[in-house]
């Protein structure tokens, strides 16, 4: 897939990191207790054998099928790379990049330049819809 990523200045007229259509939606998506059951690193021979939940077999392949950018992010490491992309082939998830090595432990703050929506999942796939939340951010 080739995109367009549209060239934006900063205020002194450099150029800076480019951005998306504003149509498109870069998701990054976790694979233990996101996509399919939870499996620990120390398990590793459970990684090519848990079942995906149906629903988000469905939903990821809609994102990707709707033109958006789908990255799996996994606490996995790169021990797990060939079983995880064995798995995610295996079950037909259509996807982008496979980023390894996210920290474990959850709780996690994620700072950036760019504009970041976080979603929890929470037991099932669904379309995203939109909620209002108390969010914490820089001081102005």
């Amino acid at each position: 897939m080739s995109l367009s990523l549209k060239t934006i200045k900063n205020e002194k007229g450099e150029n800076i990191s480019p951005i998306l259509p504003s149509d498109v939606k870069n998701y990054l998506i976790d694979i233990d207790g996101t996509i399919c059951d939870d499996v620990p690193n120390e398990e590793p021979e459970r990684m090519g054998t848990c079942e995906p939940y149906p629903d988000a077999l469905e939903i990821c392949n809609k994102w990707y099928d709707e033109g958006n950018i789908i990255t799996f992010f996994t606490s996995r490491t790169e021990e797990h790379r060939d079983i995880t992309e064995y798995w995610l082939k295996k079950h037909g998830f259509k996807y982008h990049g496979l980023l390894v090595g996210k920290p474990r432990g959850g709780n996690y703050h994620w700072i950036d330049n760019h504009m970041v929506k976080a979603t929890r999942f929470k037991g099932k796939f669904t379309d995203l819809v939109k909620v209002h939340a108390e969010i914490e951010v820089f001081e102005s």
